[in-house]
Parts: C-alpha cells; sequence; structure tokens
C-alpha cells in the first residue's frame, strides 16, 4: 500500500528531528572544536528542514496542497567552512574516534533521508509536492558527500599513519 502525503510528511519530520538530536547530541558530547562546528551546524540545518516541514505539515493538512517552495531559499552559508573545518576536524580526531564513528552513522541518516526524498519525489503526481521533496533530496546529498568526504579522508589517513598499504 502506498504511504499518504501526510505519512511521508510525518517521516519526514521525524527523519529530521531524529538527525537533529543526534547532530545536537555529538556537538554536546565532543571535545573537538571543529567536530562541534560541524555538528552543531547540521543539527542547525535539520532545524531548518524541520520548520519547513511544518509548514508543509500544517498547510496540507488544512487545505490538502503543498505550499510552493519559492519562499524557501537554501542557505548557502558553509561550503567553504565545512572545507576549512574538514582540515581541522583531520587534526583533531582519528578514524577510530567516537567523532569519526558519529559521522559514519550521520552518513546514514542522510542516506535515509535522500531515500525517502528521492522516492517520493519520484512518485509525487502534486508539482509542488515534487519540488518539495526533489530540493530536500538535492539538499541531504550534499550533506552526505561532505560527510562521506570527511570520512573517506580519516579513514585514508588512518590507513597511511599505520602503514596498512602494502607498498
Amino acid at each position: 500500500m502506498a504511504l499518504k502525503a501526510e505519512d511521508i510528511l510525518k517521516e519526514a519530520l521525524l527523519l529530521e528531528m531524529r538527525g537533529k538530536a543526534f547532530y545536537k547530541n555529538v556537538a554536546e558530547k565532543t571535545d573537538s572544536k571543529s567536530a562541534k562546528k560541524i555538528f552543531e551546524q547540521m543539527a542547525a540545518e535539520e532545524e531548518v528542514h524541520i520548520m519547513f516541514l511544518t509548514r508543509q505539515f500544517q498547510n496540507y493538512q488544512k487545505s490538502k496542497e503543498f505550499l510552493k517552495i519559492t519562499d524557501f531559499v537554501e542557505p548557502k552559508e558553509d561550503e567553504l567552512a565545512m572545507a576549512v573545518l574538514t582540515e581541522d576536524i583531520k587534526k583533531e580526531i582519528s578514524a577510530a574516534s567516537f567523532e569519526a564513528a558519529a559521522i559514519s552513522s550521520a552518513i546514514d541518516f542522510e542516506a535515509k533521508a535522500i531515500e525517502l526524498y528521492t522516492n517520493r519525489a519520484a512518485d509525487a503526481i502534486d508539482k509542488n509536492e515534487k519540488e518539495i521533496y526533489n530540493m530536500l533530496a538535492h539538499w541531504e546529498d550534499g550533506h552526505a558527500k561532505a560527510l562521506i568526504e570527511l570520512n573517506n579522508s580519516l579513514k585514508e589517513d588512518i590507513w597511511n599513519d599505520n602503514s596498512f598499504w602494502p607498498f
């Protein structure tokens, strides 16, 4: 049975809330200043998603229509800041640390969100709904790519530091 639009919006909200809680928790527990900044930024971005999806859900409950995304501006803030933090975090943590495990878990969170949003965008008939989920999938994909790049860099460092290469 196909899920209704309200069910998808509820699932999306739950994913975003869990992501925010996870990122906030990691930010509070890490000793790495750079990891703290990255996870605080991720939590803040999830909060933006929560507010956006809440507005969509409330509007859909009232009118059975999706709001246009023209009033939603994706924060561009900090691709450069993320790149700088990536270099800093690599100096502060190891690939076998709590923070590295959190980064790996965050990749899984983002992958689940991308899958949900991509699938719903493909199934959506309503133009606004399709645009909403394509936008969210694109945004989460940006998060995932940054986290994957950081994770791969940390793994590469540990391989080099521990002479795991056979040459």
